[in-house]
């Protein structure tokens, strides 16, 4: 396993590489190589949900939600749509395919609604579930902290997600980075990493390992 002290120093040495006046804020990404995995058997595929210590970037929030809980989620997310606007969206396919840049959340009386008509422009990016019984402001701050990390198709034998922005202190990055590497070390030996790097947006990849 990586320690943190290692990360810390590739965050640092990544944030200082891609410095720069941009117009926006750049994320920081993890990109692991493995090297000696069969990834055609369904065991060696990786389709990981993780949540981060740290929220890796500013994330946009939409819940489908009705009744109560649409109200209580309003105070917390950055869109509500609630049964009759979700068949609006879907009736517009520029508003629909608007949705594909947030990470959403949906009541189980919705779930299929959203799937019928709004899933052929949400490419796969499908609401998690919002318990009737939870706490609305906690399960959106949860959902900040979310990411997912998959190998399929031409990224093989690689897998990249998110793990920060530059405006993290890179103690956090690092943190994130290494939760992210810990879930993978469970399921896979040290050997079959074959490098490890993080990069800004516009930066130089920099080697962990």
């Amino acid at each position: 396993m990586i320690e943190k002290p290692v990360l810390v120093k590739a965050v640092t040495t990544c944030l200082e590489e891609g410095k720069g006046k941009r117009k926006f804020v750049q994320s920081i990404d993890l990109a692991i190589g493995f090297t000696g995995v069969d990834f055609k058997k369904p065991d060696n595929k990786i389709n990981l949900v993780l949540q981060l210590p740290f929220v890796p970037r500013k994330a946009k929030i939409v819940v489908y939600a009705d009744g109560p809980v649409a109200v209580e989620a309003k105070k917390h997310a950055d869109l509500v749509l609630n049964a009759a606007e979700i068949t609006v969206y879907a009736k517009d396919a520029k508003l629909a395919k608007s949705l594909q840049g947030y990470t959403s959340l949906a009541v189980p009386q919705l779930m299929a609604a959203v799937g019928k008509e709004l899933g052929k422009y949400l490419r796969g990016n499908m609401p998690s579930v919002l318990p009737p019984s939870s706490n609305v402001g906690e399960a959106i701050e949860r959902a900040k902290r979310t990411i997912s990390i998959k190998t399929k198709g031409k990224f093989l034998p690689a897998a990249h997600c998110i793990i920060g922005n530059e405006g993290m202190p890179a103690e956090e990055t690092a943190e994130n980075a290494r939760t992210v590497l810990e879930a993978l070390f469970k399921k896979f030996n040290e050997h079959q990493f074959k490098s490890i790097f993080v990069k800004t947006t516009m930066g130089k990849p920099v080697r962990v390992k």
